[in-house]
């Protein structure tokens, strides 16, 4: 009798470590694709941010910003 209890046992530890795995990994795939889809700045920000700042910003400036906030999502 004590086999089975331990076999039940280990049976749930190793589905519960399964489940946390796949849980993961799947809500950072999703998590992942709502920040592509809703980036969580944007050039408006952006430009307000600097004109906020006292600066106007050009263009190209934005753009920087812009693919440095890409490079670190």
């Amino acid at each position: 009798m004590e086999w089975f209890v331990l076999r039940d046992l280990l049976y749930l530890i190793i589905g519960l470590v399964i489940g946390a795995i796949v849980g993961f990994l799947v809500s950072r795939k999703i998590t992942k694709k709502y920040l592509k889809e809703n980036p969580p700045i944007n050039e408006q920000m952006i430009k307000a941010m600097m004109s906020g700042m006292g600066r106007t910003p050009s263009q190209k400036q934005v753009n920087q910003m812009m693919k440095q906030m890409n490079k670190y999502m």
